[in-house]
């Protein structure tokens, strides 16, 4: 009968785990470096890093990626004749906030910078001008008592060698660590400006993604001439803040560039790729011993 029939013996596979498996020996894991591509935050679009070049603008919508404080001064100056100022000031705790000092620490070997912003003298053209640029990267560019101190210093400088000042800012506001320390900050500045003003010499305010808080107060805004990148964010209290306060709906482009241009706030908003130009027309032309036919060669 087939019942009493003899069974097969069940033959079993043994299943090595994925990690232990050995790969053949002509096989070579592929090296993805992490910074190779990009995503668009606008069109959202995955960008191969090369193709944004060195101002880092979207092929297909032309947003401005956030730079850091060398690869803006790259796309203005020679980095060559460029002199930094300011790079050996301590900072300090002083309201012994926990673990500000490791934080510190810890940015400076990431960014490679000394403080959130880049100060120095350098040439825009033909012109020698004072150049700050902040970097969003420190602690979100915000500013503390060395910013403050960096600035002021360079608006002195620039003042006692009568040359105008170009300042970049990109910045979440007073950094909370240094508590009223750091509103001091906006004071002393605004005062170092306006002795610069009163000089007769001038300043452009370069407004990029995202200038807020305190900054945006106080020199952000105090530019002889203010102009802004498309689309960055420009404001000084929060979308969500403002509409909790005043229980409204803010329309979808506040706080941008060009709303700020429509309303008044800003004087030109300038694509990227023209604001060496631009900045290096403006210096000239406000040159008080530039000759006329120099001037009209300028406005060419």
């Amino acid at each position: 009968m087939g019942f009493f029939k003899k069974r097969k013996k069940r033959q079993y596979i043994t299943i090595t785990p994925k990690k232990e498996r050995s790969l053949p020996p002509t096989y070579v894991q592929p090296n993805v470096p992490d910074d190779m591509w990009q995503k668009c935050p606008k069109c959202q679009k995955i960008i191969y890093q090369k193709d944004l070049g060195q101002e880092k603008i979207c092929p297909s919508c032309h947003y401005c990626f956030r730079l850091t404080a060398m690869e803006r001064l790259a796309l203005l100056v020679d980095l060559d004749k460029f002199t930094h100022w300011d790079e050996d000031l301590a900072i300090q705790n002083p309201l012994d906030f926990p673990q500000y000092e490791e934080k510190v620490r810890q940015t400076q070997e990431k960014t490679g910078l000394h403080e959130a912003v880049v100060t120095g003298q350098g040439y825009l053209g033909e012109y020698p001008v004072v150049i700050g640029v902040m970097d969003s990267r420190f602690i979100m560019g915000s500013m503390g008592r060395v910013v403050g101190e960096k600035i002021t210093r360079a608006f002195e400088r620039a003042t006692e060698a009568g040359l105008p000042v170009v300042l970049f800012t990109a910045s979440g506001g007073a950094r909370m660590q240094e508590g009223i320390f750091s509103l001091m900050q906006m004071a002393k500045i605004s005062f170092a400006l306006q002795r610069h003003h009163e000089a007769g010499l001038l300043y452009i305010s370069v407004l990029t993604d995202p200038t807020t808080g305190g900054v945006t107060a106080s020199f952000g805004m105090d530019g002889d001439i203010i102009l802004a990148e498309p689309e960055a964010m420009i404001g000084f209290a929060g979308r969500r803040v403002i509409e909790q306060t005043i229980k409204q709906k803010l329309p979808d482009e506040f706080q941008r560039a060009e709303f700020l241009l429509e309303k008044g706030f800003v004087d030109k908003v300038v694509p990227r790729r023209e604001l060496p130009l631009l900045l290096a027309k403006l210096i000239a032309l406000h040159q008080p011993y530039l000759s006329k036919e120099k001037k009209e060669e300028t406005n060419d």
